[in-house]
């Protein structure tokens, strides 16, 4: 057996922080001396002890580092790599806000939507998996990018067909000070359960006006501008709303150039058949 002293200089941490992970459960120790309270580690803990050092170097929030290491480590490499990816596309999405920012108190460039046309389209009942959550605009990109990874995974393991572009659907507004709640969904063909917090539901047919924009101008706060274009072309031309607003992702956007059209935004409308 360790003491803390020992256990903390082997592993590189603290007693602080060997304290926090005792209370949250993350590492508490293998015994705690009952005559003094001095806490024992053992040496079997030295390897789980660097792995969560190394993970709070990445400024891994303590919930997630127990959900990496809470499998195998095939398992642990999975959830390493979906929460990476969600960080550097919430990395990427900061930098497109900064970008923005900058051109608005330089004045320099166009940091607006370039003119373009509001068009509809008539979507057909979709069988979809879904996952809702709630989040804030600082975490939606990450939420966004694991949902979407964790239902496509699921549904490729049950042998259900990927059909196509996935979505997210707002069920309120979602800002950088409020929480709303999101609903992540993908289409796909076959027979598939429920799992977890994957739900499973038919989208129904409806009707919706859409602007389509790049990755680059899909980034907060820009893209409000193009839910603003949509919002004002669907009062002008008189219509009215269907449904709450949502993104429509191309298939493998992420590896589309950045300038390049990725994503529409689209409001479901009671519109006529053209």
């Amino acid at each position: 057996m360790l003491t803390i002293s020992e256990f903390g200089r082997r592993t590189g941490l603290s007693h602080k922080a060997l304290r926090l992970y005792d209370v949250s459960g993350l590492l508490p120790p293998a015994q705690v001396d009952p005559s003094n309270g001095y806490r024992l580690y053992d040496e079997e803990q030295l390897e789980r002890a660097r792995r969560i050092s190394v993970l709070r170097q990445l400024d891994m929030p303590l919930s997630t580092i127990a959900d990496v290491l809470a499998g195998s480590d095939e398992e642990a490499l999975i959830r390493l790599d979906r929460w990476w990816a969600a960080e550097e596309a919430t990395t990427a999405s900061r930098r497109a806000t900064l970008e923005y920012l900058r051109a608005r108190l330089s004045q320099s460039g166009v940091p607006g939507l370039s003119p373009r046309p509001v068009l509809t389209r008539d979507v057909p009942e979709t069988k979809i998996a879904s996952i809702r959550t709630e989040t804030d605009q600082r975490s939606l990109v990450g939420v966004i990018v694991t949902s979407t990874g964790e239902i496509c995974r699921y549904l490729e393991s049950a042998g259900a067909t990927l059909t196509g572009e996935s979505w997210v659907i707002y069920h309120g507004a979602v800002t950088p000070e409020a929480e709303a709640t999101v609903e992540v969904c993908v289409p796909f063909a076959g027979l598939v359960d429920p799992f977890g917090p994957i739900g499973i539901r038919v989208e129904p047919a409806h009707r919706e006006a859409y602007c389509t924009i790049t990755m680059d101008e899909c980034a907060y706060p820009r893209i409000m501008l193009a839910y603003d274009l949509v919002g004002d072309w669907v009062r002008s031309a008189g219509e009215a709303t269907a449904g709450p607003p949502r993104e429509v992702y191309r298939p493998h956007c992420n590896l589309i150039p950045r300038d390049q059209p990725a994503v529409d935004i689209a409001q479901p409308i009671l519109g006529r058949k053209a």
